[in-house]
């Protein structure tokens, strides 16, 4: 097609001091691309005087600085050539509605009229276009769709990179099928300004071509969708025998993957506890780099020809993804055996057809939700999983997700039954000889009848498998919102301008089920307020009081001492969920009448009907959580080994207090998920601690298991890709000086880095370095993240992964729980110890209840556990065999206290001793000696 051959796009791209036009900020530079007949004719750039200083921000971000503009022209010579090159143009920019009005206000402020240009947008239409890219920077995409951009935050290459951006989304929507594109260009009218004519424009001259539905698609409704077909892997003529000598192994991976020693020790360690019967758990230590997920997955691949699965559980869906995208093609790949593998994950992650066809159709959508929409439109064509996750989004709060993620049921006879994603999934899941979930899912679906019979199982990362089987028992009861949701509730029905009662008021069966259920709403809101002051009544027990940035009062207890003996709280829990399911059978009987009821003279039921059901489905949720802890609170040794959290958002008001339960020993849920499985293996690269697996058997909950243990040894010299430095003389954590030469070096001695993580120990920390080092010019050309600051973890990940040069303040996870296999990291500084914080309520909980077992705190579970997260932190750096950097360590304490010795035994490298002042030779010369 040729929608646009006869449109000339002006591509604009503005440089300004500030992004408030009114707060005496200018334009520095304007730069143009125009477009003719779908390529770029012209560029423009002029460098603008704005007759004020750049501020050092804007300086660091565009590479302008105030003697680039001392003697150029200011913004009235420009105006008038501006306005001729813009004129019977379209204006295009990356975020239209910052650079149109901007460009707007200076030509008003000099005396010209505003343009009216059709105006369309850049980011919003590659949102749409290209769905699955992880950013929408201009920088990013720009790199991720190849096009030459050689100064990213200059308008004049800013403008032609988006120039070129535009043709290359226009040739994608152009591609599209006939009906995605109707329904796009139907949703459009609600984008920015007049991006809405690019989408109504293609559609209209591509029915004019009436091309036919390709066959790489199929059409459910007005939904396109691609083809769900999986090719099956062909059967190799390899012997589904284990090679059990080394040269028959190294026969396999010749021309394949190297033969390394250390890693074949391994695999022949895990064939042999596997062909022991009696053999039930092994625990595996393999150092990062020496290829351990091969190793399991060779070794198990051998015994899945007996209608036996393997289930791989890893801590995240990141790692999931990599190892069904990576590591398993690379083992059939090898052994050529005829092996299907799948993920698995909660149905909530596919998207549901029926909801999402349903969503497109329920009036006037908010912006995101819109947007949200289009894009999915598209995904559609190029989608075969429906897995959302491809769309990497960094959260799913956008309220759209509630009706787009699939509940995960059957399905059956709706309209994309046959076209299901989630029913696809577990057909296909059926099938697999090894599936690939995470922690969570397990512990939670350790049950499931889809592992199949007497199932293998490798917790892969398994330092970190209690933390998560912990987190996913953890839950709360939000008594304030309960609360809310009874007076919203009231309000619909009552208050509200279209409240029931004022439509239906003059119904006697109505007015009947309204004037019962008032009063029972009003009782039962009496019930949550005494359940919140017995709650408040025992603050005096509290094993600790946090109150947090936020003001909230966190009080923390042990079961007992909450919920003692003959507690009035479970006999008002239960008058709770008796007056909760009343509540809830009325007002479903009122949602009943409503939709039967025939007389529809102007009564907009739609808005109402939908807002009453919802009201319903949160009481549902609420009944389920109350029955939850009920039940929790019945089991005397549950609440014996639970902790519970008294969090007020009024620490003055009782009637603000919410309840939360926090699992403090696993070991019996631990024993069940063991129980459904066979031979398990434990695989991390840090699973010992002082030289031993004694913490990380108790923490497993494996001491009747009696496992095997194994410790690998590295498949390359460590030392040749690993240095770890110490500064002697750094000042201590809490001395004045500590945060000011901190923030020096990361100033001043980062220069030949390309990415670098600092990790932290807080949170607060966290956000005093970003504020003293975001505007510092030394740093001008690292993108500076940081946790609690620069948005979601997953957001920072992927900004990191992408930009050049990009350095993480990050704390939490950022030890342990993520990896960087897309760019590698060249330094990671360690600014503490890794010790747990100890006013932490989980913390405090868990250590009162060691101590009440006559348990040696500090030595049985705080340094083992600051130790593995200390080796953690530092494996964030050697990934591979092709990965070298340098571990840095801050913290003084560790040539100064009597633990030191146990972090530095830790270490697999000699660690160097170094003062400060030998720092910045130290950091600048690793990467070219």
């Amino acid at each position: 097609m040729k929608s646009f051959e006869q449109t000339v796009f002006a591509v604009v791209d503005l440089e300004t001091t500030g992004t408030q036009r009114e707060d005496n900020n200018h334009i520095i530079q304007f730069g143009c691309a125009i477009i003719k007949n779908m390529k770029v004719v012209k560029t423009y750039s002029f460098m603008i005087n704005p007759h004020r200083e750049i501020p050092i921000a804007v300086q660091n971000l565009t590479h302008i600085h105030n003697k680039d503009v001392a003697h150029a022209k200011d913004f009235s010579f420009y105006a008038p050539k501006i306005v001729k090159i813009l004129k019977d143009t379209v204006f295009v920019a990356h975020n239209v509605n910052f650079d149109l009005p901007f460009l707007n206000y200076e030509l008003v402020q000099h005396g010209y009229e505003p343009l009216t240009n059709r105006a369309i947008d850049t980011v919003e239409l590659a949102k749409i276009a290209f769905p699955t890219e992880p950013s929408y920077k201009l920088s990013d995409l720009t790199a991720l769709l190849h096009i030459k951009h050689l100064n990213p935050h200059k308008a004049d290459s800013d403008a032609y990179g988006t120039a070129v951006l535009l043709i290359k989304i226009i040739e994608r929507l152009e591609s599209l099928p006939q009906a995605t594109l109707n329904t796009l260009s139907s949703l459009a009218h609600g984008l920015i300004r007049d991006t809405s004519w690019i989408f109504t424009t293609i559609a209209d001259d591509a029915r004019k071509e009436k091309r036919p539905l390709s066959s790489a698609y199929q059409q459910v409704r007005q939904i396109i969708l691609r083809k769900q077909e999986k090719v099956p892997i062909t059967a190799g003529q390899s012997s589904t025998t284990f090679p059990k000598s080394d040269s028959a192994k190294k026969k396999l991976f010749q021309n394949k993957i190297n033969y390394r020693q250390p890693q074949v020790d391994l695999i022949n360690r895990i064939e042999q506890f596997l062909s022991a019967s009696k053999q039930r758990t092994l625990l595996v230590e393999a150092p990062n780099g020496t290829g351990k997920t091969f190793s399991y997955l060779f070794a198990y691949s051998y015994h899945l020809y007996t209608n036996r699965k393997l289930v791989i559980a890893t801590p995240t869906k990141v790692l999931q993804r990599q190892i069904i995208n990576h590591e398993i093609p690379q083992l059939l790949n090898v052994t050529k055996l005829d092996l299907k593998a799948e993920e698995v994950k909660a149905s909530s992650h596919y998207l549901d057809l029926d909801g999402f066809y349903q969503s497109l159709y329920q009036g006037t959508p908010n912006k995101l939700t819109l947007v949200l929409q289009m894009r999915i439109l598209v995904w559609l064509t190029e989608t075969k999983t429906g897995d959302l996750d491809e769309l990497q989004l960094t959260n799913y709060r956008a309220p759209l997700f509630t009706q787009i993620a699939h509940p995960g049921d059957a399905r059956v006879g709706s309209i994309f039954a046959g076209v299901d994603f989630w029913n696809l999934a577990r057909q296909r899941q059926e099938q697999a000889d090894i599936l690939v979930t995470n922690h969570a899912y397990l512990a939670n679906h350790y049950n499931d009848t889809i592992w199949g019979q007497n199932p293998y199982l490798v917790i892969d990362e398994a330092h970190r498998f209690v933390d998560n089987v912990i987190s996913s028992r953890n839950d709360s009861f939000q008594f304030e919102s309960l609360w809310g949701a009874l007076n919203h509730l009231r309000n619909l029905l009552y208050y509200a301008d279209d409240s029931v009662f004022n439509q239906y008021g003059n119904d006697v069966q109505f007015n009947f089920l309204l004037e019962k259920l008032d009063p029972a709403i009003l009782e039962l809101i009496k019930v949550i307020n005494h359940l919140q002051r017995l709650l408040c009544s025992k603050k005096k027990k509290a094993v600790s009081q946090n109150t947090l940035a936020n003001g909230n009062l966190l009080l923390s207890f042990r079961g007992r001492d909450l919920f003692p003996k003959n507690s009035q709280f479970l006999v008002k829990l239960t008058e709770l969920q008796r007056k909760l399911e009343d509540i809830r059978q009325n007002t479903n009987q009122i949602l009943f009448k409503m939709y039967n009821e025939t007389d529809n003279s102007n009564i907009d039921r739609d808005a109402i009907l939908s807002e009453t059901s919802g009201q319903i489905d949160q009481l549902d949720d609420f009944i389920t959580k109350s029955y939850q802890l009920s039940d929790l609170l019945r089991k005397k040794a549950y609440v014996e080994s639970e902790g519970f959290i008294v969090t007020l958002t009024n620490p003055q008001d009782p009637l603000s207090a919410n309840l939360s339960w926090l699992m403090l020993d696993a070991t019996p849920e631990l024993q069940k998920i063991y129980d459904r499985f066979d031979h398990i293996s434990f695989v991390s690269a840090t699973l010992t601690s002082e030289n031993g697996f004694d913490f990380i058997i108790k923490l497993l909950g494996l001491t009747d298991l009696a496992p095997q243990k194994y410790i690998g040894t590295s498949t390359f010299k460590l030392t040749k890709h690993l240095e770890v430095l110490s500064v002697n003389d750094f000042p201590d954590i809490n001395d004045p000086t500590y945060e000011k030469k901190l923030t020096q070096i990361i100033e001043n001695d980062l220069a030949n880095k390309n990415h670098v993580l600092i990790l932290m120990t807080n949170l607060e920390q966290i956000k005093k370095t970003f504020s003293a080092i975001i505007n510092s010019p030394n740093l001008r050309d690292f993108e500076i993240l940081a946790q609690g600051v620069s948005g979601s973890n997953n957001r920072i990940i992927k900004r990191f992964a992408i930009a050049k040069k990009a350095l993480i303040l990050g704390a939490d996870s950022f030890w342990e729980g993520i990896d960087f296999h897309e760019c590698g990291v060249d330094l990671v500084i360690a600014t503490k110890l890794p010790f747990e914080a100890p006013d932490l309520p989980e913390v405090k909980l868990r250590q009162r209840q060691l101590v009440d077992r006559g348990i040696d705190v500090f030595h049985s579970d705080t340094m083992p556990r600051a130790v593995i997260r200390f080796k953690q932190g530092m494996g964030r750096l050697i990934r591979g065999e092709q990965d070298r950097g340098q571990f840095l360590i801050l913290d003084s304490r560790i040539w100064s206290q009597d633990y030191g010795p146990i972090f530095l035994a830790a270490v697999p490298v000699k660690v160097k001793k170094i003062s400060l002042n030998d720092l910045q030779e130290k950091l600048e010369n690793y990467d070219t000696r």
